[in-house]
């Protein structure tokens, strides 16, 4: 009776944590806003504490580019806010990209 008990809970207990997993998993995979707005509401100690959350959002933002490849085309804002950039506008020319903020 008590091995049973005990067999009933560590099943619930796995079938929990592979749930748990498969959720932040495909949460992670999302864009970066929709991943944001899971995390507003999932309790931020259990996915970074119980779950290998690091080496998740590694593996789901992994990409797929090699040594080599051309950078994937995207456009931005220019810097004044008045245009829009293209990469692809600029192959052949060095590009560099800065993300964040030097204030």
């Amino acid at each position: 009776m008590l091995k049973t008990i005990a067999l009933r809970f560590t099943v619930a207990l796995v079938v929990a944590y592979v749930l748990l997993f498969a959720t932040v998993a495909a949460a992670m995979l999302q864009t970066p806003d929709r991943f944001g707005m899971f995390m507003r509401y999932a309790p931020a100690p259990l996915v970074w504490g119980a779950l290998p959350a690091e080496r998740m959002w590694l593996w789901a933002r992994g990409g797929s580019l090699s040594h080599g490849d051309p950078a994937p085309d995207f456009t931005l804002a220019a810097q004044d806010g008045s245009s829009r950039v293209t990469l692809s506008s600029l192959r052949g020319r060095p590009v560099v990209l800065v993300f964040g903020s030097y204030t």
